[in-house]
């Protein structure tokens, strides 16, 4: 394998482990946010599907980081339950694929953009449905803006990228919810924040700081108010006839 390989392998096993250990951490906040509004297994599940990940990645001699990527789905796929597994899981292993010579910022772009479009696909979601599809897209759009128009590194690009996902979590507390779980309780769903959302912002946030530490920058994070996606620009539904 070839060093550089080898050395990007290491870095996402460590991105793995702070992502794993936060998922642990917030568990407790996962499922509170998920009690809400779903089924209340949201932490326990990421928690579970994550520390699978780990013990599977040990276990595997990938060759390249796009192994090590996919060994991390076919994980989530077979141990988060729910719309998670799939969502999570199957995305990361079709997305995985665009890692295959190697993580680069043309190819970490290409990665999200497939990530997100699988979720999609998946999920059925967009912008707007109260699910992590609210945090994921800004947080897509503004990091390949930021290093295909802006000309920005990927640190600075994927700081950049977290601030716009932070604004889509907290667009989704005021809005109703219409697709999973949630959307049973029809209007009784606003005021509470989506649990996917808020996972991805804290796998997003842990994956900052282990590029910031391995890139030896510092991050400077800040509300982009000129993001390519501004969820907060969208009007929320008003209660109408019919409506639950």
């Amino acid at each position: 394998m070839p060093e550089e390989f080898e050395r990007q392998c290491d870095l996402v096993v460590t991105a793995l482990e702070a992502v794993a250990d936060r998922l642990a951490e917030e568990k407790e906040t996962l499922t509170e946010l998920d009690s809400a509004i779903g089924d209340a297994d949201h932490g326990a599940n990421m928690n579970r599907g994550f520390q699978a990940a780990l013990e599977k990645v040990s276990e595997n001699d990938a060759g390249d980081p796009a192994d090590v990527v996919k060994t991390i789905g076919v994980a989530l796929v077979s141990t988060i339950g729910g719309a998670s597994g799939p969502l999570y899981g199957g995305s990361i292993m079709s997305a995985s694929q665009e890692l295959e010579g190697g993580i680069t910022a043309d190819s970490s772009v290409a990665f999200a953009e497939t990530y997100l479009e699988t979720v999609e696909s998946r999920g059925k979601a967009t912008v707007g449905d109260k699910t992590m599809v609210d945090a994921l897209t800004p947080a897509v759009h503004t990091y390949k803006k930021s290093i295909e128009v802006d000309d920005l590194d990927p640190l600075e690009a994927l700081a950049k990228a977290v601030d716009a996902a932070q604004r889509g979590v907290e667009f989704t507390t005021p809005i109703r919810a219409k697709k999973g779980r949630a959307s049973y309780l029809g209007w009784r769903s606003v005021g509470h924040q989506d649990p996917g959302a808020t996972s991805t912002l804290m796998i997003l946030e842990e994956l900052l700081a282990v590029a910031a530490e391995e890139l030896d920058g510092e991050i400077e994070r800040e509300i982009d108010a000129e993001a390519d996606v501004d969820p907060a620009e969208l009007e929320a539904e008003s209660p109408g006839e019919g409506d639950d």
